[in-house]
């Protein structure tokens, strides 16, 4: 039987909080993602680890005899990943990312840190982990979209790039040939969202405080960019996306509309607050900030074919 060692980390913060819901904030997962999981952890194990009371959530028996185990391996874990990363050269950072960076952000802060001798790897975490690894302690730094759960407690982020959103569209919806569109005329489009676990992250690509009120409309859900723009090519259903994104992800079925009438989307580095290493602050140091927000988009903006 195969664990994932997420999966007991998991388990173990719930059973410390005895809650689903302080325990999803603890491990920035939304509350259905961490349930899920945790039924399913369950289902693997042949026998439930929480008795679900009607206010409450209690150990059961079974659950109670696997914790210390369950500690002490995601416990072994992250410290033989912490021995393995110093057992290489003095300084070596693992950055995460969940779409393409681009826009020249990181190429010549990476070449910068490879002379100097440094090993820095780039991993891509899909988007059921909204802070690309941070959490879980994969990466040491990681390039996020806003808002990521923690930033401003657990999290400290640096804001790059600030940018206004547009819509990927397949190329014959009949909004496609617009050079710009308002927001408002997206409202009963179904939309390609990100899955729940994103959190905060899905809800700002569905544009839900620019609603009004009005529930989006989700055809189907999506763990990464390519699938994204498969399901858009497809034609079903339409999704937000960042303006440098659109040239990005050239797609000959999808096309890339500039959208009035939506915040825009910011680009971060995000590393732990507490993470103090000389290794981490060189690198979040050598990163410009974005300058001020600019004014959003016009009608006639080029739009990328």
């Amino acid at each position: 039987m195969d664990v994932h060692v997420r999966d007991l980390r998991y388990f173990a913060a719930v059973a410390e909080e005895l809650s689903f819901t302080r325990a999803a904030e603890r491990l920035y997962v939304s509350q259905p993602a961490l349930s899920k999981q945790i039924r399913a952890l369950e289902r693997q194990l042949g026998f439930p680890l929480f008795e679900r009371l009607p206010r409450a959530i209690a150990l059961t028996p079974q659950g109670a005899a696997l914790l210390p185990a369950a500690r002490e391996l995601a416990a072994g874990w992250a410290e033989a990943v912490r021995a393995a990363r110093t057992a290489g050269p003095a300084e070596s950072l693992a950055v995460g990312m969940q779409t393409a960076v681009g826009r020249d952000l990181q190429r010549e802060v990476l070449s910068r840190f490879r002379e100097r001798g440094w090993r820095v790897s780039l991993r891509l975490v899909n988007w059921e982990d909204p802070t690309a690894g941070l959490a879980g302690g994969d990466v040491d730094a990681a390039f996020c979209w806003l808002p990521v759960p923690g930033v401003g407690a657990e999290l400290t982020a640096k804001v790059l790039v600030r940018e206004n959103r547009w819509v990927a569209l397949p190329r014959g919806h009949r909004l496609a040939g617009r050079a710009a569109l308002d927001f408002a005329e997206l409202l009963d489009e179904p939309f390609v969202a990100l899955p729940r676990s994103a959190g905060p992250l899905r809800e700002f690509w569905l544009g839900t405080a620019e609603r009004g009120g009005r529930e989006p409309v989700v055809g189907l859900e999506a763990s990464s960019p390519e699938e994204v723009f498969e399901a858009v090519g497809a034609g079903l259903g339409v999704a937000l996306l960042a303006e440098g994104n659109a040239r990005l992800y050239p797609r000959p079925e999808v096309v890339s509309v500039p959208v009035r009438g939506l915040a825009p989307c910011e680009l971060a580095l995000v590393w732990r607050a507490g993470d103090r290493r000389r290794e981490v602050a060189e690198f979040a140091a050598a990163f410009r900030a974005a300058p001020p927000p600019a004014a959003g988009p016009r009608a006639g903006t080029e739009v990328p074919r």
